[in-house]
């Protein structure tokens, strides 16, 4: 099981548990811990999403400030990228599978003190991707 932040594109957040995420399917099941009283599996529609969030804990540290930056001292693995969303969030990372024009793509934060392992992001939910 994979804990998840499913972002959606008009704001609202799914958190929860999957086990069936894959990139090229268009719909995937969160077991969530955010909804009380949920029964069972959410059916998540990725075509909906800005992004999904694959985390250390669902709780996160909302003390944390996200560092926008690259650590000199550790060469990243894959190529560099910026993304800025619709919404005006930008994520600053590295990807090994970004191609114009799919639908969407992983990549890791570039800051490792993140409680982001990785994320797919959506691409119709960026305004920009850019190699940086």
């Amino acid at each position: 099981m994979n804990r998840v932040v499913a972002r959606y594109s008009d704001g609202h957040i799914l958190k929860g548990e999957t086990s069936d995420f894959l990139p090229n399917k268009e719909l995937f099941h969160v077991i969530p811990t955010s909804q009380p009283g949920a029964k069972g599996p959410v059916a998540v529609k990725v075509g909906e999403l800005k992004a999904v969030f694959f985390v250390k804990d669902l709780e996160g540290d909302p003390r944390h400030m996200e560092r926008k930056s690259f650590d000199p001292a550790r060469p990243p693995a894959g190529r560099k990228i910026r993304v800025v969303f619709m919404d005006g969030e930008v994520l600053l990372g590295t990807t090994q599978g970004y191609q114009p024009g799919r639908p969407g793509f992983f990549m890791v934060p570039a800051d490792e003190g993140s409680n982001i392992e990785r994320c797919y992001v959506v691409s119709a939910s960026a305004s920009s991707i850019d190699f940086v």
